[in-house]
């Protein structure tokens, strides 16, 4: 009796030893799933993460209408010459954080930045009525931040940013590209006429195209610049 218990014991500690050990590896494992997921979700959008997570694969789509924005900064060549690489690389993050926070706020979709230029769309990769007035007021909060950005940096005699943004309305067609370092990514001809949209503006200003303007003009007070 002593030996069946002394057994029982000792088998019954083995598989509380084994259960705990399964139960600190499931917890492992769920808390490196979930933080995988979260990494995920941070480089591409929750409904295409789904689908590639599924399927294996994200399929391209066309959008009839979706709104697309385009930043840039001005005198970011002189102002790069006259900061380190970590103060240069300090302030774009600290107006990309900003900038992070705002499409969050008007859920705009953040599809990527090229340097000094910031990229992001509205009314994909989930279809919408309202990107074109969400992406518009998302401007006119970038560039007011980045004018009181200016302000507190002359004041602390440092050199500032000014900024153009551009903003076109059209179809475009949405994607992963690559098996490498992949990135939901957007092309049509509606990308490269906001791109164009950034590069004719004036800094301060949010320059839209026509097709932008006939969606939300009855939101916004509009200046006709006439043809350029």
């Amino acid at each position: 009796q002593k030996l069946v218990r002394n057994t029982f014991i000792g088998g019954f500690g083995i598989v509380l030893v084994f259960a705990g050990i399964f139960f600190r590896q499931r917890n492992r494992i769920s808390k490196e799933k979930k933080r995988s997921e979260e990494l995920l979700l941070n480089i591409l959008p929750e409904e295409t993460a789904e689908e590639l997570k599924t399927t294996g694969s994200a399929k391209a789509r066309s959008f009839d209408s979706v709104t697309v924005l385009f930043t840039d900064f001005k005198n970011f060549t002189q102002a790069s010459e006259r900061l380190s690489a970590t103060e240069l690389v300090e302030e774009i993050n600290y107006c990309y954080s900003e900038f992070d926070r705002i499409v969050t706020k008007y859920n705009i979709e953040k599809i990527k930045t090229i340097g000094d230029a910031y990229m992001c769309a509205g009314g994909l990769p989930v279809s919408n009525t309202t990107h074109p007035v969400d992406v518009v007021k998302a401007g006119l909060e970038m560039q007011a931040f980045i004018l009181k950005n200016k302000e507190e940096r002359i004041k602390a005699g440092k050199p500032f940013f000014e900024l153009r943004v551009g903003v076109h309305t059209g179809p475009v067609v949405a994607g992963i590209v690559g098996i490498k370092k992949f990135a939901y990514d957007i092309w049509g001809d509606t990308v490269n006429t906001a791109s164009r949209m950034e590069s004719s503006g004036e800094t301060g200003k949010v320059n839209i195209s026509q097709f932008t303007y006939e969606k939300i003009k009855d939101h916004f007070n509009c200046t006709h610049r006439g043809k350029v």
